[in-house]
């Protein structure tokens, strides 16, 4: 059973090669700061963007901004030199779950918060697949937090996109766990009286082995945020800024717009002081153990005392640390997108046929008929 974006239901499991085309969304923008990560892709081959895209009819609201995520899933397919038929994108429920339907590839719709959990079956069955998850902070946080968060620290070789606009899109406006603090919704005409998840601080507390976040309109931005995802073994899980255009308009304007977006976004690059703002004089600088906003050239301010962005550290306090330092109005820290954290660990699926290979050499190929039979057994007359 699944749910189309306009709320009614259509009696069918969507599994296979599904696919549309995409409508006109949010436009698209791009501005230096984009993050390249791995080694060089692989050639792109005959495959385009067409490729990838189906023929459904895409059944988002116009201007909403999967459509710009959709459009760099697409676009970023065809360089990872991966054939159509080793991709699988798997989904719960939500508007962003409808993405499956919309990529030529094979595909699963699947149900409320399950998306990882089968994820995992089709992964361990299949280890030399490409396989997606597509979820959002509702699906993803909520009913699906325990799949989430299992999922994530069994380093699965898989790659998590999580839209997150602060709101339940598809029931029409209900508060979600990323939904902020006294923000009235229909659900909460009062204000939320809940604190909001963060999606980045749990999913580096769950261990995940690559951790990035990105803006849907920032495309040239999210664009690279996809590809590296796709080129990490293990784990990859990427939270974008995603505008729900009906029923949480502008919840990230005040970053996120074009206008502002050089004073209040820090771009994280690899090797690079973490050095933000329209005049780039303003940077993250460590006061014992807590991070500070200073202004490069005030006070005897030098670029030498601005913290470094190293992804790559296997500790992830510094991660954890950055996930936690989020722009408001009138506070001082920037807003963190890019690449948090991105280290090596073995994957659940090599360890899992590790230790079938070796259970294998030791006691031999297993007889399933065996097995049933083996044991006590009782015949019911």
């Amino acid at each position: 059973m699944s749910t189309n974006g306009n709320g009614t239901n259509e009696n069918k499991m969507d599994v296979g090669g599904i696919a549309g085309n995409v409508g006109s969304g949010v436009a698209a923008e791009s501005e230096p700061g984009s993050v390249t990560a791995g080694k060089a892709a692989p050639p792109p081959g005959k495959l385009t963007k067409a490729d990838f895209t189906s023929d459904q009819e895409v059944r988002w609201c116009p201007g909403c901004g999967d459509y710009a995520i959709l459009n760099s899933v697409q676009k970023v397919m065809p360089e990872l030199g991966i054939p159509r038929e080793k991709m699988v994108f798997v989904s719960g429920i939500g508007c962003s779950s409808r993405f499956p339907y919309y990529m030529n590839t094979y595909g699963f719709h699947s149900i409320h918060g399950r998306a990882p959990a089968i994820a995992t079956g089709v992964k361990t069955a299949n280890p030399d697949l490409s396989v997606w998850v597509i979820t959002g902070d509702g699906d993803a946080l909520s009913i699906g937090g325990n799949h989430f968060m299992h999922a994530i620290r069994r380093n699965l070789d898989l790659n998590i996109i999580l839209f997150n606009n602060r709101i339940y899109g598809l029931t029409k406006g209900q508060y979600s766990p990323t939904s902020v603090f006294g923000q009235k919704t229909k659900s909460t005409p009062m204000g939320v009286i809940d604190y909001p998840l963060n999606p980045v601080s749990v999913t580096i507390a769950s261990e995940a082995t690559f951790v990035a976040r990105a803006i849907d309109i920032d495309v040239k931005h999210l664009a690279s945020m996809v590809e590296a995802a796709a080129k990490h073994k293990g784990v990859s899980f990427i939270e974008v800024y995603q505008n729900c255009n009906i029923f949480n308009d502008g919840a990230f304007d005040s970053f996120a717009d074009r206008s502002v977006r050089t004073d209040h976004v820090l771009y994280l690059e690899h090797g690079k002081p973490m050095i933000f703002g329209k005049d780039r004089n303003k940077g993250i600088r460590m006061k014992g153990a807590l991070p500070e906003v200073v202004t490069i050239g005030e006070n005897g301010v030098t670029e030498d005392e601005i913290l470094v962005h190293d992804m790559t550290l296997h500790d992830p306090s510094v991660a954890f640390m950055l996930a936690r330092m989020e722009y408001h109005e009138g506070g001082e820290f920037p807003q963190p997108v890019g690449i948090f954290r991105t280290v090596e660990r073995a994957t659940y699926e090599e360890l899992l046929v590790g230790q079938i290979d070796a259970a294998i050499a030791k006691q031999g190929m297993g007889n399933l008929e065996k097995l049933i039979n083996s044991g006590d057994t009782w015949i019911v007359e």
